[in-house]
């Protein structure tokens, strides 16, 4: 027998006893498991199915990852459908976003937004840019932008260093504003040298102190940050109102911790409202404050549903005086997002933005307040025709988390709260951080914002307006019964005086 035929034998002998052992201790493995199914009282599935149960588990968490890619419509996965998802990956990569033979969207869907084109749109040599708007133009160092689209609030906690690191850069050549979430300000959101919206939740994190009340030297601290320009105070949220920021302990590292002034390893659990803010004049004493020691613009951001609770705080503005009113609200969508929040708020609790919106910009106007009070929508606004909408309805701005992160390239994996983000946009595994790289992303966030700003353009120059802002309520119509559409200003009724200001302020903006 040649040296090269018993070589052979015996590598085929080897192999063969190789298999011989893994089988073996796959076998040992398969009796374990199922001597632990068939005695274990808490899943029938797995005692009546010892093994093979576990298949199911396995199947209905995978399916989270083939759904949206194998058997869900184009236009039917929520929170947000393969559609919505290309439009913004295809904006974020810079790539066309035209498409051929016609809409795949259903018209005829009750709640469907259809926007009126006028018979003369805007031509490209009449067509504006965005006009600046600014924000507390009575404080001592108000806030003007030119933005309209801008990155809402996520903490660095629930989302990674390498995804603060790419929205910082990228808002900064973007030209928009980013909202730090109630997480405290990190060098990260710093290091891009963009402009900073700071918010201020329930713990009040980063600017409270060992007792957990607002620190007037922390604030001065945190205003000292030329990148640092309004200030946000945040009552409620749209995924959990009620019910403050969660942050599961897993993500609560040594150096969050630190931002955070919290304990290493324990969940960050906020309370459910500001522990010093049970009245309105609470609220607009605490706003007043901030912006006194600041010198910044300082509103606040909630969930609305109540109209009533609007006219008592409106109210007490007007007796305290209008230089005692918030610069700016964040009105906040029931489908709004969030890293991590009981099931019953997500689904079942406050009012979305199609309600909410046209709520607040028609109270604000009855009160006189409208022009001192800037309004800033958010919540599942992630396509140039939310963001349209939005404006339409009263927004001055809009802002958005989630269409940020799918410009990052977040694939709708729902694993946001578990720190397994295979992004690695919401995970501190660095191990699942190493594909996120800033240096590849920033510019995905800059064309995002761009294109969304862009083709909002387009759809108020189809319109017949100059301008995104030059849009209102009869630019709009709303599909209702029977497939057919009414004007947004018959279902949400403009009051007479915001038909003036309305006038007033297309006047003043383009004569």
């Amino acid at each position: 027998m040649s040296a090269t035929q018993s070589f052979l034998m015996s590598f085929v002998e080897f192999t063969a006893a190789l298999f011989i052992f893994i089988i073996g201790i796959i076998g040992i493995i398969a009796l374990i498991v199922y001597i632990k199914d068939v005695t274990q009282t808490k899943q029938a599935i797995l005692r009546n199915y010892p093994i093979i149960g576990h298949f199911r588990y396995l199947f209905e968490h995978l399916g989270e990852f083939f759904r949206q890619y194998f058997f869900a419509m184009d236009r039917e996965e929520l929170p947000f459908n393969r559609a919505q998802r290309t439009w913004v990956y295809k904006a974020a990569k810079n790539v066309s976003n035209t498409v051929a033979f016609g809409s795949t969207k259903d018209l005829r869907k009750r709640g469907s937004v259809l926007f009126v084109n006028s018979p003369f749109p805007t031509l490209d040599e009449d067509a504006v840019p965005s006009l600046k708007t600014t924000i507390g133009k009575d404080c001592l160092m108000p806030y003007s932008t030119e933005a309209i689209f801008c990155i809402s609030g996520m903490s660095y906690g629930a989302i990674s260093k390498p995804a603060v690191l790419s929205l910082s850069h990228g808002a900064k050549k973007a030209g928009i504003w980013m909202n730090t979430g109630e997480g405290g300000l990190s060098p990260y959101h710093l290091e891009g040298d963009c402009d900073i919206v700071f918010q201020i939740g329930t713990a009040k994190n980063g600017v409270s102190d060992q007792d957990g009340n607002l620190d007037d030297d922390l604030l001065r601290e945190v205003a000292a940050h030329p990148q640092v320009k309004m200030f946000e105070l945040k009552l409620s949220q749209g995924a959990k109102p009620g019910k403050g920021g969660i942050l599961p302990k897993e993500k609560v590292s040594k150096e969050i911790a630190a931002i955070r002034n919290i304990p290493v390893g324990e969940a960050a659990i906020s309370p459910n409202r500001h522990t010093d803010v049970s009245s309105n004049s609470d609220l607009l004493l605490l706003i007043n404050r901030i912006r006194d020691v600041t010198g910044k613009p300082t509103g606040f951001k909630a969930v609305i549903s109540d109209a009533s609770w609007l006219d008592d705080l409106f109210t007490e503005i007007q007796e305290q005086g209008i230089d005692s009113a918030p610069d700016f609200i964040v009105v906040d969508s029931a489908d709004g997002g969030t890293g991590a929040a009981p099931l019953p708020l997500i689904d079942d609790m406050g009012l979305p933005l199609r309600e909410s919106l046209p709520m607040l910009d028609n109270k604000l106007t009855e009160y006189g307040l409208r022009d001192r009070v800037k309004v800033i929508a958010s919540g599942k606004l992630i396509t140039p025709a939310d963001v349209a909408w939005a404006i339409c309805l009263g927004a001055d701005f809009c802002v958005s988390a989630r269409g940020f992160m799918f410009a990052l390239g977040c694939i709708q994996a729902l694993q946001c709260n578990k720190n397994t983000c295979p992004t690695g946009i919401t995970t501190h595994d660095k191990h699942l951080q190493k594909g996120l790289i800033p240096d590849s992303k920033i510019g995905r966030v800059v064309d995002y914002a761009h294109n969304i700003e862009h083709e909002v353009g387009i759809i108020a120059h189809s319109c017949g307006v100059k301008e995104p802002r030059a849009l209102s309520r009869k630019h709009a119509r709303i599909v209702t019964d029977h497939n057919l559409s009414i004007p947004m200003n018959q279902l949400h009724p403009i009051p007479a005086v915001l038909k003036q200001y309305k006038r007033n302020k297309l006047k003043n903006d383009f004569g």
